[in-house]
């Protein structure tokens, strides 16, 4: 913890990127269970809920190639400074939502903050390596991980908590409040970009390049695909996880579980990315592979969800692998794609992982109607050990096994 406190504040840029992680998700989660709460009064149908909350996640889908261009061609800090006013003019359209009781308007805050968003984490992404030696950024993207898990746990908590004692605008209020703070802090950044004129493309056709640009460099790495491939073992959890802790506190008949199994998740979660800085650089696509197999055995194990001690065990290998899992794939990424390609790559990876969210989300609450919690985990933890299968194959091929300093291939 001292060590960790000495390296955020001996660099202000890492202090000023960390805080604006937390306080925006901080803001997020506000918002996120203020979104819940307003609808539960206005749409009575659980699938025109599912629909709202979709065309917001969708909208930052669909700009995610215009983004990750943007963040590549222009200055980082002045992106996340545009997001942030943003976000607050989406809290705006909120406010009116309230006010007039109109569906429209939250369709309006959710486009316009999930458009935000997808400005706003591809060019802080980008940012990192930028402000961060390569040899720290391992233990970076842990204390970024750990923050984000933080902010959610916190932001849900406090959500809850300020529902119960003050009008549903206050809350908003108070995101506003949190959005206005990061775009102050983001002011104060002080970020060297990459000179173009050193890069072995043209600056005219350097700045100019499109989105699918991207693509041949990612295949001109094959490490790339195969990590981005191995994501989806935790997101088959991740993706369903509400829906998978409500039916375990209807399996067991207790209610209170559901509280229990956050917390433990988070905590573990937060314990697995202090963990991960003892890894290291060195053989980061073994740990990949002994990390996914831990995650598809706690898939498998809640097949004795009767068991609550087995459950709560699952839960807790689940969050420590998946607070290793991220920081190691992250810095993969990082020292990998080319720093003139990473907000292009990384709103390419936002946009991956949103829809995918969606597709298991779907998928989720389909086998859970069909064949059970049970049954849709094993089915879970068997794609997820072919998955890792697939992973360990491919990469065995290549032979590659340590990441050296940006040539990875």
């Amino acid at each position: 913890m001292i060590g960790d406190a000495v390296i955020i504040f001996k660099n202000k840029n890492i202090w000023i990127l960390l805080t604006g992680e937390f306080i925006a998700g901080f803001g997020l989660w506000l918002g996120i269970i203020g979104d819940l709460a307003f609808m539960q009064d206005k749409v009575p149908s659980d699938f025109h809920k599912s629909l709202i909350l979709a065309t917001g996640i969708l909208a930052g889908i669909a700009i995610g190639p215009l983004s990750g261009r943007i963040v590549d061609q222009y200055k980082k800090k002045n992106i996340m400074l545009c997001a942030g006013i943003g976000r607050l003019i989406s809290v705006g359209f909120m406010f009116i939502a309230i006010e007039t009781g109109s569906i429209a308007w939250m369709l309006a805050f959710l486009i316009s903050i999930n458009v935000a968003a997808a400005f706003y984490f591809p060019a802080l992404q980008a940012t990192i390596p930028l402000v961060v030696e390569e040899k720290k950024l391992l233990h970076i993207n842990g204390l970024y991980m750990n923050i984000s898990t933080l902010s959610r746990v916190l932001g849900t908590a406090f959500a809850g908590l300020f529902l119960t004692i003050m009008s549903l605008s206050m809350l908003y209020v108070i995101a506003f409040i949190s959005y206005a703070l990061l775009l102050t802090l983001t002011t104060f950044l002080n970020i060297k970009e990459p000179n173009r004129e050193k890069e072995n493309l043209p600056e005219e056709e350097n700045t100019k390049q499109s989105f699918k640009e991207l693509f041949p460099i990612i295949k001109e790495r094959p490490t790339i695909f195969p990590t981005l491939f191995l994501t989806m073992v935790p997101l088959l959890f991740i993706g369903g996880f509400n829906l998978i802790v409500i039916n375990i506190s209807e399996v067991l008949e207790n209610p209170s579980i559901k509280g229990w199994l956050y917390t433990i998740e988070g905590v573990a979660f937060i314990l697995g990315t202090f963990f991960v800085r003892r890894f290291g650089f060195n053989t980061p696509f073994k740990k990949l592979f002994i990390l996914s197999i831990v995650i598809a055995f706690a898939q498998l194990m809640l097949f004795y969800v009767q068991f609550s001690y087995l459950t709560i065990l699952a839960f807790v290998l689940f969050g420590f692998a998946v607070g290793c899992f991220f920081p190691i794939a992250t810095m993969v990424f990082q020292v990998t794609i080319p720093p003139m390609y990473h907000g292009r790559f990384f709103s390419f990876r936002g946009m991956i992982d949103d829809f995918m969210y969606q597709i298991i989300l779907l998928s989720t609450g389909l086998m859970l109607d069909t064949l059970g919690l049970q049954q849709m985990m094993i089915t879970y933890g068997i794609l997820s050990f072919l998955i890792t299968s697939w992973f360990y194959l491919r990469v065995k091929q290549l032979k590659v096994d340590v990441v050296s300093t940006r040539k990875i291939s």
